[in-house]
């Protein structure tokens, strides 16, 4: 099996793009269907039963709302 090279990055967006993008991925999930995304460079697909979590951080000087997909890769 072919081992994948470990990512970690973040790539910020405009609030029309990211509206757009969340838009996509809202239809994409309401109908079980595979979402397609490209983020900082490289395309890949989120399938239509990925695990999905919301998760709040609070900080002293600040706050975060992150959205997360989970999922094993399939080769």
């Amino acid at each position: 099996m072919k081992e994948r090279a470990r990512r970690d990055v973040e790539k910020m967006y405009s609030v029309r793009q990211f509206a757009g993008k969340l838009r996509r991925l809202a239809d994409a999930l309401e109908n079980g269907a595979p979402f397609r995304i490209q983020v900082a460079g490289q395309r890949f697909t989120v399938p239509g039963d990925a695990e999905i979590s919301v998760e709040h951080e609070r900080g002293s000087d600040s706050e975060e709302l992150e959205l997360q997909l989970r999922w094993k890769p399939v080769d």
